[in-house]
């Protein structure tokens, strides 16, 4: 995949309509609706400014959480709850996902005013987008509100697309879904990134195809099956791979171990051998857990021992990777040209079995590689314990990097335009 792409400097858009698509799927409470943390709409500001600055008129738009576009998806769903469904319920399920706070937020931290449309490309948006003048911006509402968002229906895109002249891609964290808004409109419109996606490509792009080395790969998370992809293609081009998490049991249960109630994906366990030889085949080191901390429940308040991997005994359960395990992994990384990671060591949301994730993050904190965070757990991690100052690079995209560790295409980033 050709990861050099055209920005926004790459182009003139003074005086131009810029569709611009952001990640603002931002937290919210669930009682209030108010945005707990306001850090995506926060990172979107360079390229806004940017826009605005060069005398761009900005019609910003972009999806948040997972509305019923429809009644009867809305009727669906409440049945599959055992709920009946009503108008007024559903239409308050799209209230409470209106983007209306977001562009109160984004006002504030601009400090102009953000015109908010009361659809994505109907009456009130295709006349605001037409009345907008260079240096103002509008946001559409949320773009799941129409069905067609997630089909990436041509219909859709073509009429987001008529209200402007170019499209600017810049919400990494969506760019690995091909919907009308991230991929769709790039069909109608010349497309460019912004800065977000911009440095995301420059910094996980230069990891893959030219890393400093020994590029070192730390994979955590709980499941096998969703990292398999990522651990063949980081074979291709790691020196060493280092597996935590509780996708490490389905590893000690392929080489023969005992995992008493741990987390096991016994369809995995080919797959984990088959890594195993591939690694040993190529001369990547794959570190593994040689011991575990584990809990005789799922608790913050279990009572845990440490065992050698592959042998926790019966009815007790791996939650978090080992002292010993701990000394071995911060010494993999200490002399480390590149680290990238993704996923967490144990349960770290549990204080006690959060202390391989912990170590982790403080080894990464104290090397001089260039260190790159793959969004999600690892990223959420790094920011509570405080290092995230320290590291080189966090990316905005849990999913979105995933998948580019794995090699695959980008919708997203696919459709922009090349150098």
């Amino acid at each position: 995949m050709n990861y050099n792409k055209k920005t926004v400097r790459d182009v003139d858009v003074a005086g131009k309509k810029v569709l611009l698509r952001c990640d603002f799927n931002v937290p919210q409470d669930k009682d209030t609706g108010a945005i707990t943390s306001d850090k995506r709409i926060v990172a979107a500001l360079p390229t806004i400014q940017y826009l605005l600055d060069q005398g761009a008129a900005v019609i910003a738009c972009s999806h948040l959480g997972k509305p019923a576009a429809t009644f009867e998806s809305y009727a669906k769903k409440q049945a599959e709850k055992g709920k009946e469904a009503t108008e007024e319920g559903w239409k308050k399920s799209l209230q409470k996902l209106s983007l209306a706070p977001v562009a109160q937020r984004l006002s504030e931290l601009l400090g102009k005013p953000v015109i908010m449309a009361a659809d994505v490309v109907g009456p009130d948006a295709q006349a605001k987008a037409a009345a907008l003048q260079p240096g103002q911006i509008l946001l559409l509402e949320n773009t799941r509100f129409e069905k067609g968002e997630t089909k990436n229906d041509p219909a859709l895109a073509r009429a987001m697309a008529s209200m402007a002249e170019l499209y600017v891609s810049d919400a990494f964290g969506a760019v690995h879904r091909a919907h009308a808004s991230t991929a769709g409109v790039a069909e109608y419109l010349p497309a460019v990134s912004g800065f977000l996606i911009q440095k995301e490509l420059e910094v996980l792009g230069g990891a893959i195809s030219n890393p400093k080395r020994p590029l070192v790969a730390i994979l955590g998370g709980s499941k096998v099956s969703s990292k398999i992809g990522v651990i063949n293609n980081l074979l291709e081009i790691a020196d060493s791979i280092i597996i935590g998490g509780g996708m490490a049991y389905t590893f000690a249960a392929a080489q023969g171990g005992k995992v008493g109630e741990s987390l096991l994906e016994a369809d995995w366990m080919d797959y984990s051998r088959e890594m195993i030889e591939k690694a040993a085949a190529k001369g990547v080191k794959l570190l593994l857990p040689v011991d575990t901390v584990c809990a005789d429940a799922f608790a913050p308040d279990a009572k845990s021992q440490v065992v050698k991997a592959g042998e926790i005994p019966d009815g007790w359960q791996g939650l978090d990777i080992g002292p010993e395990t701990v000394k071995l992994y911060c010494s993999a990384v200490a002399d480390a040209g590149t680290v990238i990671w993704n996923g967490p060591m144990g349960v770290f949301e549990f204080p006690a079995f959060a202390k391989g994730t912990e170590a982790v993050a403080e080894a990464l904190s104290k090397t001089d590689a260039i260190t790159i965070i793959g969004g999600g757990d690892s990223a959420a991690a790094v920011e509570q314990l405080g290092y995230a100052d320290k590291m080189t690079h966090i990316s905005t995209g849990g999913g979105a990097s995933l998948e580019f560790l794995e090699g695959k295409e980008l919708p997203g980033v696919a459709c922009l335009l090349d150098k």
